[in-house]
């Protein structure tokens, strides 16, 4: 394998871009080529790389070692198996796949001919989230009991910035089944990583409101974990401005001997129980501004670093070294947990996670 790991793109929207350009900053990538979509032309003009017609004639490319999928979420299967079928790594952006049974297909194709198949969690490469994981590892607050997140925001700001581009089409497509597919993965993988435990039961309520969509925007859900710790989460994409202060992306974390209250894009406090007395909140890390709803700076290294972090993991991960980034089995785990979520509001009962 060559000294430095050469990557082909598959969609030209912002992940797209976000994966070129991670690719272009580390000394270990070269990006060569980009495919999909109405902006790959422009993506390849800027970064001085090749366009190629189709997923196709991207894989066989002799001058291509790994594929990073950023298409649409219907797409990633296909195209996961077209690059294995070729004998290309693959690093597919979150969700893995929009059902339980393309997610295991993805991952036999690339295991039964040794090849790396990464998952874009590269929330798992942010500061303050691998400090609570270190925390809860360490026992700062004790056996955590229950976990409620939210991730509440509204998509209409993110679509009227025109430097985004795009038409935001996929949003209402029926092939991308719900909002969920694209907000709970990051969720359900970080208590994952931070608890070291695995999704055993969903309760769901979900509804689409304030826009013509056939998909769910948003959905409240119960979870349990099979070591008993319990989670709520509060998703949507279309709550009504000015929103709730810092409730775009927040996790209350509740153990035995204290609490944390994270919120990756501001503050990481911690509040710890001595002599059965609290001794208040104090600020263990404040993540500097990171830009990712804002285009004119969605490409500064602020929001950037946790992406090159990610395509550095799958690089070593492909050398054979542990990379730390998201795993077949953790996509895997994210569709599931979507896929049961879904299922719980369509039959209003507790549903089993498969696994």
């Amino acid at each position: 394998m060559p000294e430095r790991l050469r990557i082909g793109v598959t969609g030209s929207g912002f992940m797209g871009r976000t994966h070129v350009d991670a690719a272009h900053k580390l000394e270990s990538t070269q990006p060569v080529a980009v495919t999909g979509g109405t902006r790959a032309a422009k993506l390849a003009d800027d970064y001085g790389i090749d366009v190629e017609p189709d997923v196709q004639s991207l894989v066989k490319r002799d001058d291509i070692d790994a594929i990073v999928i950023a298409t649409p979420h219907w797409l990633h299967c296909e195209e996961t198996l077209t690059a294995a079928t070729a004998g290309k790594h693959v690093l597919v952006e979150k969700p893995m796949a929009t059902s339980f049974a393309d997610g295991e297909r993805m991952n036999q194709a690339c295991a039964s001919r040794d090849l790396v198949l990464s998952v874009g969690y590269h929330q798992r490469f942010r500061e303050s989230n691998d400090r609570t994981r270190q925390l809860i590892k360490d026992g700062a607050i004790g056996k955590v009991r229950c976990i409620q997140m939210s991730a509440l925001f509204d998509i209409t700001t993110m679509r009227q910035d025109t430097g985004f581009g795009g038409n935001w089409g996929w949003w209402t497509d029926p092939r991308s089944v719900a909002h969920l597919m694209n907000s709970a993965p990051h969720n359900v993988d970080l208590c994952r990583w931070w608890l070291g435990s695995e999704i055993v039961s969903v309760a769901a309520q979900s509804g689409t409101f304030r826009e013509e969509n056939p998909n769910e925007n948003t959905t409240m859900t119960l979870l349990t974990f099979d070591d008993g710790t319990m989670s709520t989460f509060w998703s949507s994409s279309v709550l009504p401005e000015p929103g709730f202060s810092g409730e775009a992306f927040r996790f209350r974390i509740m153990g035995d001997d204290g609490i944390i209250d994270l919120d990756p894009y501001g503050q990481l406090q911690l509040g710890q129980l001595q002599l059965g007395n609290a001794n208040g909140m104090s600020t263990v890390y404040e993540q500097p501004a990171v830009g990712h709803d804002d285009s004119s700076s969605a490409f500064s290294i602020s929001r950037m670093q946790a992406y090159c972090d990610q395509m550095q993991g799958f690089v070593n991960s492909i050398r054979g070294t542990a990379g730390g980034e998201g795993t077949a089995k953790d996509g895997v785990a994210g569709v599931a947990a979507v896929t049961a979520m879904l299922e719980a509001s369509a039959t209003n009962r507790v549903v089993q996670t498969r696994r």
